[in-house]
């Protein structure tokens, strides 16, 4: 794999039309004033799909929800995470009626008024992005970040550094929110060390973590909720799916796909962006640690972080240890472990920023961590107040019912068209992947699709895991372009270190190759995989 260009070369016609989309898409209103126009966009549209009588009647997949402490283990790329009062123990079919809920109405404009701080201090990506970031500030302030960046460079060939931030990105998914807050700033820094163009770092990663956040070589939670949901949704007598019913197409998913975000950020990506002439923004001490004081921070910083792995097997490995499930021993699955998944690695930045500091003589006392972190939260100002926008536009459109009422209807429309079971499969695939605009969750659109679905492909000779393999394929390519992602506007933040007019649009601009790409060749791998007859996973047959 090539490095970037050294200049700009001759654009052709997809180039300049992606630089009419990033021109056109950083004009829009700031994004807190474009979901203020949302905002008011909902409440009519509500209000009047209301009055029309709009409603859908459909048997959907549902939660059985009991009081639980607050978990921080969920599909984030649904922007209505709740982290607060209920956890999933499991899911049962419920025939519901789900009508438009205006806003404009007695009940609405009480859930407006009663609901603004709540639907705020409920929205779980604010808890996150500081969690997160507090470790990885004080690692990149201490400068661990700027050292582990070099040697990540020295010892990867240049022609895969790409593949392999790409790849650790696609294997983030299964430590939640990680790679979007993490590895994206960390993908930029290392392309720009190496002379590359720092946004197709972010570009790579940002890729890496999004579009192929369904499939993962490691065995998530997140498999075990939407298999979860796949078994409830079968008939009477059908065998259960296990955890593993997709896992050969994950793997093999995973290492395509992970190339051909690489290629399109080399072939596509560099070649359009050309040389970067900016200055960099590396780690704050970077510049004042000579050789021997990194290297002696880095030794530091292993031994720290050796000693917090093994606090935590200790916590996790032993019968009875507190991360393991208290009922069934479990380390996988929806367990404590997975839950303290982000916080262990938030942790971990954190512990070894602090020791490389130490070590590398950037960290002299406590009031500098202190500092590191302060400067980290204030920089997040401006994302806080998009963030506090985004979460009244999120709730507003769940109360409104727009998005489920839109899904079962297409899910119908696509029950009854008649088609054969591949034609049907792709058509299902396109319809999550225009879904995936206005509902980006893995979960709650599987919890639509399962029980139409399911049934319907049993009788069309496709087992269940099949359906599943196919909603993974639709479900992620378009997660880096909606409007309802909600880290676009961090990915805004991160390039604009590098670019100072970025706006909304150079992010989708960058990103719209990868999303059509990867669309087209993951339905391709798809319908290859089914007429060659491939099983999906140990004992799953791809087809009856």
């Amino acid at each position: 794999m090539t490095a970037a260009a050294s200049a700009p070369q001759q654009k052709g016609a997809i180039a300049r039309l992606l630089d009419f989309i990033e021109v056109a898409g950083n004009k829009v209103p700031h994004p807190v004033l474009m979901f203020l126009y949302l905002i008011i966009g909902v409440i009519v549209l509500s209000t009047v799909l209301a009055l029309l009588g709009v409603s859908v009647t459909e048997e959907i997949i549902v939660p059985d929800d009991v009081t639980a402490p607050p978990t921080y283990y969920e599909d984030t790329t649904y922007p209505g995470v709740n982290t607060g009062d209920t956890l999933d123990t499991g899911y049962h079919k419920e025939t519901v009626t789900i009508a438009i809920q205006p806003l404009i109405s007695v009940e609405g404009i009480r859930f407006i008024f009663t609901t603004f701080v709540s639907n705020f201090a409920g929205f779980g990506v604010v808890a996150v992005t500081f969690v997160a970031l507090m470790g990885a500030g004080v690692a990149e302030a201490g400068g661990l970040m700027g050292a582990l960046i070099r040697k990540l460079v020295a010892v990867s060939p240049k022609r895969l550094l790409a593949f392999i931030l790409v790849f650790v990105g696609i294997l983030s998914s299964v430590a939640s929110d990680a790679g979007y807050l993490i590895l994206v700033p960390l993908g930029a820094a290392a392309f720009l060390s190496v002379g590359r163009h720092p946004l197709a770092g972010l570009a790579a990663c940002f890729a890496g973590v999004g579009t192929v956040f369904a499939v993962n070589p490691i065995l998530s939670p997140i498999d075990a909720m939407i298999t979860e949901i796949t078994n409830e949704a079968l008939p009477a007598g059908a065998p259960a799916l296990t955890i593993v019913s997709n896992w050969y197409f994950s793997i093999v998913s995973s290492i395509v796909l992970g190339v051909v975000v690489a290629l399109i950020t080399e072939r596509m990506i560099e070649r359009r962006l050309g040389k970067y002439e900016g200055a960099g923004t590396g780690g704050d001490a970077d510049a004042e640690v000579d050789a021997a004081g990194e290297s002696r921070g880095l030794r530091y910083a292993a031994i720290a972080f050796g000693a917090f792995i093994l606090l935590v097997l200790v916590l996790t490995l032993p019968p009875g240890a507190p991360l393991r499930d208290p009922v069934t021993g479990d380390i996988i699955g929806t367990t404590p472990f997975m839950d303290s998944l982000l916080f262990i690695i938030a942790m971990a930045f954190l512990v070894s920023g602090i020791a490389y500091g130490r070590g590398a003589g950037t960290y002299r006392s406590a009031n500098d961590v202190i500092a590191a972190v302060t400067k980290t939260f204030a920089g997040l100002g401006g994302l806080v107040f998009m963030l506090l926008m985004i979460s009244q536009f999120i709730a507003y459109f769940n109360y409104s019912n727009l998005p489920s009422v839109l899904a079962i209807a297409l899910a119908e429309w696509l029950e009854t068209a008649g088609i054969p079971a591949l034609p049907l499969l792709i058509g299902m695939i396109v319809v999550i992947l225009i879904l995936d605009v206005i509902m980006p969750g893995l979960i709650p659109k599987w919890a639509i699709f399962a029980p139409i679905f399911i049934p319907l492909f049993l009788q069309l000779g496709v087992p269940p895991q099949t359906g599943l393999a196919a909603y993974r394929v639709g479900d992620s390519p378009l997660n880096v372009v909606t409007p309802l992602m909600v880290y676009l506007p961090f990915m805004v933040t991160i390039a604009q270190r590098y670019q100072k007019d970025a706006g909304i649009g150079t992010v989708i601009a960058l990103m719209l190759p990868y999303v059509l790409i990867i669309a087209i060749v993951w339905i391709l791998l798809f319908v290859v995989w089914f007429l060659l007859g491939v099983p999906l996973g140990p004992g799953y047959p791809v087809q009856l």
